[in-house]
């Protein structure tokens, strides 16, 4: 028959089986539970209240700033030739 080391892995084995399995499942449940809605209301959305955007500002900046490098880069090219 099987010695007694055998059966002892054995439980060995499926006792760390059966432990991270649970762990696993807790796991699971812990981190699937979803978060609490915020508060409601709230004040304004920045600081100082009077929101100005920057999105257009950025934008004329970046088309300047290519605009600027296309001149440079021409203009090298044409003293290089």
């Amino acid at each position: 028959m099987f010695a007694p080391n055998v059966f002892s892995c054995i439980f060995a084995f499926m006792t760390k089986k059966i432990l991270f399995t649970c762990f696993f499942i807790v796991c699971v449940i812990c981190l699937s539970n979803a978060a609490p809605p915020p508060p409601p209301g709230g004040g304004p959305g920045c600081w100082p209240p009077p929101c100005i955007p920057i999105d257009g500002g950025i934008g004329l900046l970046v088309a300047a700033g290519v605009a600027y490098g296309a001149k440079k880069f021409l203009s090298a090219k044409k003293n290089n030739l």
